[in-house]
Parts: C-alpha cells; sequence; structure tokens
C-alpha cells in the first residue's frame, strides 16, 4: 500500500510513533487489569453457618477456642464440624452450608452420639478475615446454594469480552479509531469506578458485563492504532508486544491483590491507576491509514508535517501523492481484472471453503484447535494460577511475568526457525509441563507452580504467533475469513476457560492436567501442516491446498511483508 512510504520517509518507529505507542499501550495495561481482576473479587474465604446466640467455646478436633474467628484459619471443609457451646449452653454443630442444634447434651465434647437437629443456615455465615477482610462473596453471601452465582461472574464477564470486540471493532472502521480510544478509555474509568459502588450482585454483574465490552473495544482497537503508525519493520514486535501490557496489567492485579483486602477499595484503585491516560489521549492524532482511506487529506498533510517536525525530519511527502500509483494503474487494473471478478461474483465464499478438501479439513480443524487451545490455556494459567497453593500473590504474579519473556521469544524464534518450528514445540513444551504434575509428590508445591508457569510461559508463544501463521495457511480469497473463525474459536477457548478452573475443587491441578493433554495433542498435530517462513502469501485455494508439498522460494521476501502485515490488522481479537 502506498501510504507505508510514510514510514519510509519519516522513520518506522521514531520519536512521534514511539511516543504514541507507549502512551497508547499504558491504557492497555488497564485491560489486563479487568480480566483478571475477579480472581480476588469473587475469592471465597474459609465459612461456617452462625448461630444464635454468643458463642463461649470452640471445639475442632484436639483444638479449643473461645471464638469462631480464632479456629476458622485452620478449618477445612470435609474433615469434620466445628462444636460451640453458646452462653445459653446450647450446643451446635457447624459446617458450610447447615448446623445441627445437639438434644440434651450431658457434656462439651467433640463427637456426639445422641439426637440432633439439623438446620439450613439461612443466610447467616461466619466468614475466616485473616486473607479475605472483604469480598462480593462475603458482602452478598454467595455461598452454598449461591455459589454459582459467584462462579458466573468470570464467564459472563467473557461473553462481554466477546461482545465488545465484534461491535467496536466494526464501530472504529466507520467513525475512527481515536474516539473509540477515547470513548472506551473513559468507560473503563467510569465503570470501573461505579463497579465498587454497585451495592448488588445483579447491578454488579451488569456493569462487569458492560466493563468488558470497553475492555476489549480497547484491546482490539487499540492493536490496529498502534500498527498502523508503525512501520513494516517493526510491526511484528510491537503488536506482539501489546500483549505485554497486557500481563503487566495481570502483575497490577497481584500487587493490589496483597497490598488491598476490601474489594470496592481494591476496585476503585484498580480502575484509576491508569487514569492518567485520560490526560492526553484526547491530544491523540488519527492514524494516516483512516485519514487516507476517508479521503482526509488536508489532516493527513498536518499529520505528516508533525511526524516529521517530532521526528526531526523534513517533510517532503504530499497526501495528495501517496495513493498515485494506485490511481494512475487502476483503470489499467480494472480492464486486466475485469474478466476475473465476472468469474469470481459467481461464486460467493461461505466458511465451507475453508473445508474445500480433505487436505484443508485437516488444517482448518487444527488451526481453529490452535486458537481454542492457546486462549483456554492463557486464562486457565492465570485465573487458576490461585489455586496451585503456596501464596497466591506470588503465583498471579509469576503468572503474568513469564509472559514477558515468552514474547521475546516468539518473535525470535518465529523468524528464524519458522512458523511451525515454534508453534508445535510450544504447544509440546506445555502438555508436557502440565502433564508432569501428575507424578510430582503433594508436598512439593514448589516444583508444581514452576512446572505449570512453563506450562504458561510456552502457550503464551503459541498464542502470539497463531495469528500470522493463519494469514500464512490460507489463499487471500478467505484469509480474512480463516482469521475470523479462528479469532471465534479463540473467544470460545475464553469463555469455557472459567469454568475449567472450576475443575480445581475436584483436584487442584485438573485444570491444568486438561490444557496439558489437549496441549500436546494439538502440538502433534501441528508438526503436521505445513512452514510457511519464506513461502509467498497465496492466492488461490489450489496454491494454498500445495503448501509443504513442494518447496516455493519465490518473492519469499514478499511474501514475509504481506503475512506480517495480514496480522497485524488482525490480531488482536483474541484478548478481545
Amino acid at each position: 500500500m502506498s501510504v507505508e512510504r510514510i514510514f519510509d520517509e519519516l522513520g518506522h518507529f521514531k520519536r512521534f510513533q514511539a511516543c504514541l505507542y507507549f502512551a497508547a499501550v499504558f491504557q492497555a495495561v488497564a485491560c489486563g487489569i479487568h480480566y483478571l481482576a475477579s480472581v480476588f473479587l469473587v475469592e471465597t474465604p474459609n465459612f461456617v453457618c452462625s448461630v444464635p446466640g454468643n458463642i463461649t467455646d470452640v471445639l475442632y478436633g484436639n483444638l479449643t477456642a473461645s471464638s469462631l474467628e480464632d479456629i476458622l484459619p485452620v478449618f477445612e471443609a470435609g474433615t469434620g464440624p466445628l462444636v460451640v457451646r453458646t452462653a445459653d449452653g446450647e450446643q451446635w454443630e457447624l459446617s458450610q452450608c447447615q448446623c445441627a442444634l445437639r438434644t440434651d447434651p450431658k457434656d462439651f465434647t467433640y463427637n456426639f452420639d445422641g439426637n440432633k437437629t439439623v438446620k439450613a443456615c439461612n443466610g447467616n455465615f461466619v466468614y475466616d478475615h485473616t486473607e479475605v477482610y472483604q469480598s462480593i462473596v462475603t458482602d452478598w453471601d454467595l455461598v452454598c446454594e449461591r455459589e454459582w452465582l459467584a462462579k458466573l461472574c468470570q464467564p459472563t464477564f467473557m461473553l462481554g469480552v466477546l461482545i465488545g470486540a465484534l461491535v467496536f471493532g466494526d464501530i472504529a472502521d466507520r467513525v475512527g479509531r481515536v474516539r473509540i480510544l477515547m470513548f472506551t478509555s473513559i468507560c473503563q474509568f467510569v465503570l470501573g469506578v461505579c463497579v465498587a459502588f454497585s451495592g448488588n450482585y445483579y447491578f454488579f454483574v451488569v456493569l462487569r458485563f458492560v466493563l468488558a465490552m470497553v475492555s476489549s473495544g480497547y484491546l482490539v482497537v487499540v492493536f490496529v492504532y498502534v500498527t498502523e503508525f508503525t512501520g513494516n519493520k517493526v510491526r511484528t514486535w510491537t503488536s506482539m508486544h501489546v500483549h505485554a501490557a497486557f500481563a503487566v496489567g495481570i502483575m497490577v492485579v497481584a500487587l493490589t491483590g496483597y497490598l488491598v483486602r476490601v474489594w470496592w477499595i481494591y476496585q476503585i484503585i484498580l480502575s484509576t491507576c491508569t487514569s492518567p491516560f485520560l490526560l492526553f489521549c484526547w491530544k491523540f492524532p488519527e492514524t494516516p491509514f483512516y485519514l487516507m482511506a476517508k479521503g482526509r487529506y488536508k489532516e493527513t498533510q498536518t499529520l505528516l508535517d508533525t511526524i516529521a517536525r517530532f521526528n526531526g525530519l523534513e517533510c517532503r511527502l504530499r497526501a495528495e501523492n501517496l495513493l498515485e500509483p494506485e490511481e494512475q494503474n487502476g483503470r489499467a487494473l480494472l480492464e486486466k481484472e475485469s474478466g476475473e471478478k465476472t468469474l469470481q461474483s459467481e461464486k460467493k465464499l461461505s466458511i465451507l471453503d475453508l473445508f474445500s478438501s480433505w487436505r484443508m479439513v485437516g488444517r482448518t480443524c487444527t488451526v481453529w484447535a490452535i486458537w481454542f487451545i492457546g486462549s483456554l490455556g492463557y486464562y486457565v494459567f492465570s485465573l487458576g494460577s490461585v489455586n496451585l497453593g503456596g501464596n497466591q500473590y506470588i503465583n498471579l504474579f509469576l503468572a503474568g511475568a513469564v509472559e514477558i519473556p515468552s514474547y521475546l521469544v516468539g518473535c525470535f524464534a518465529m523468524d528464524r526457525i519458522g512458523r511451525k518450528r515454534t508453534c508445535a514445540p510450544a504447544l509440546l513444551l506445555a502438555g508436557i509441563a502440565c502433564m508432569l504434575i501428575i507424578v510430582v509428590p503433594p508436598n512439593i508445591e514448589v516444583l508444581a507452580i514452576a512446572l505449570c508457569m512453563t506450562g504458561k510461559f510456552a502457550i503464551a508463544i503459541a498464542f502470539g504467533l497463531i495469528y500470522l501463521y493463519t494469514c500464512e495457511l490460507y489463499p487471500t480469497i478467505i484469509r480474512s475469513l480463516a482469521v475470523g473463525s479462528g479469532s471465534m474459536m479463540c473467544r470460545v477457548g475464553s469463555v469455557v476457560a472459567p469454568f475449567c478452573v472450576y475443575l480445581s475443587t475436584v483436584w487442584v491441578y485438573l485444570p491444568q492436567l486438561i490444557v496439558g493433554i489437549l496441549a500436546f495433542i494439538i502440538g502433534v498435530l501441528t508438526l503436521l501442516l505445513p512452514e510457511t517462513l519464506g513461502k509467498p502469501l497465496t492466492t488461490t485455494l489450489e496454491e494454498a491446498e500445495a503448501l509443504g508439498r513442494k518447496p516455493s522460494k519465490k518473492n519469499s521476501a514478499l511474501a514475509n511483508k504481506d503475512a506480517e502485515d495480514g496480522l497485524e490488522m488482525t490480531q488482536h481479537a483474541d484478548r478481545a
């Protein structure tokens, strides 16, 4: 595209682009924050039924105390009830979701063989405030028969993410990138603070759903924004490292959760930590690609002059001339392709064209599986890190920290050893690391955590490069369809991930084991895909099917450039 000449003249990533890039990516930290904030918002501490009257004595096995608060930190559900005696002389056996009143007890002992009257808790609970002083679970008693409400928070958020990506991605193409960046940034701040004052569960869920939409919208549009302001020499790196800002957001959640144990204060701090962005986002210029596409040449020229002045260069470009080659060749191209367009119009492309042959069936199913496991694994490792044992805050911090080197390794490897040779080993490594958890002794939590972090590191590599790989595996006529359908599979994975994490109540490492088995199987299938590094982009289904059958080194440089451009304009739909 001729607009690309801007970067050849004014720099691919000089001072102006660098300032815009880091400013825009700074707000992307808020997206990572809101996506993972629920980890501590819906944290459930130890709890038991409450009883009428003042408690004077408590028994739990061989332990004795004078109040429930002293025993709850060591109480384990399913190991036996808490036995309490009230000031009125009543003796109660307390468990998490029911209580039993002893009939005519003679002595205050832990074991009792007499009659008991079992009663429901009726919404009266006592919580352990050692780790969690206040969460939405303790405020609104989202336990026992209402536990499903707490578990519904993250899936509904992910549903909002899916819808937001579809809605705001389309609107940004109509009204401009900057307007959507400003709107979603302001909404993230306002809605984030409103969540803290929601007052009831249903209002909380609705606000979080809308917050998910605008957070997803920002993440999609900021990806397009930064790629349209950076040259093709650095786009692979700049687009991949938008993900790194998301990872920083995860680390901020871990740090804030450790320092603040009251959920609404925690929510306010998380919502305001990127608020300085609002002070200067209104100064962001529209991208030259969008301005030229809309024919706003005067604004484009002003932008070019500003970029040149900021970068210390002299601007010799004129906006009216950027599209001249295309306009000059337009008539010839139309005459040349008129016959082809007539033939192509007779056949309307659909998702069925992704399955046009058995070879393409296998390729599409494998690519969709990579998209799915990439998203599923990413959020299972992130959301489930707090269930691994040890310090949950350190675990979540590490889950974010390991992503940053993974993107560096991914960018380096995919351009040197190839897409398949990077993606397949990454998935296999994730699978092996997670399956090794089975043989880890229960008392060595550090080793299990290290294996989970290795899995997160590996899955992040595969998750980051699948965009570009998908672009290169499919021909021009169905490339957008392939990436769009893969992106939908990615979002399905993000919606399923919270439910997978809840399986930790069956076995603490079951979610990671499921991801590991799937990642290993899909990693083996990835080995059957063709390598695309150095190959020209295909334009027809026949050329795409021929990939991997015979080497083609012709136009390899052009292939890499076109493939990277395909990545940059479609990539960030996953976080979305």
